[in-house]
């Protein structure tokens, strides 16, 4: 399997948008995904970029990405939020995961970053056990919380 790993650029929003819809599926959701290839080019292209990406690709097809951005701790300082990993199903456990993941700690340290963060379902061991392997710290004291704005 010849795979690239790469920085994703505004022709993969097609692709980085059905695998949103695959990890939507896959999480019991399918109806949640309001975003769109036209909101995606604005946020990830526009006059002030609020999104970075990477893709993974095989034959021209994209099968993974890494979607983060630039957040700031008060108490550390700058970091990157990885919001999603998603590699499609037939790839997975192949290692494309772990890729993806690599260049996005690489980003981070270009950009001096102090931390990383990202979440995990509580029911996908799966990932749980990738992060695990990854040396990350897994902490159940902080209560994640979201308010919608329609």
């Amino acid at each position: 399997m010849n795979i690239i790993i790469r920085k994703g650029e505004k022709k993969d929003l097609p692709g980085v948008l059905a695998l949103i819809h695959e990890l939507a599926e896959f999480e019991k959701a399918p109806d949640a995904v309001t975003n769109t290839v036209a909101l995606m080019e604005e946020d990830g292209f526009g006059e002030k970029p609020v999104f970075r990406f990477h893709v993974a690709e095989l034959d021209e097809k994209i099968i993974g990405i890494a979607v983060y951005f630039v957040k700031y701790s008060t108490w550390k300082g700058r970091g990157l939020y990885l919001d999603d990993i998603v590699i499609t199903e037939k790839y997975r456990s192949k290692g494309i995961g772990k890729k993806l993941f690599d260049l996005y700690v690489e980003e981070a340290k270009k950009i001096g970053a102090k931390q990383l963060h990202w979440q995990v379902l509580d029911w996908n061991v799966r990932a749980i056990e990738f992060y695990k392997r990854l040396d990350a710290r897994i902490e159940a004291e902080w209560l994640d919380c979201k308010i919608d704005l329609k």
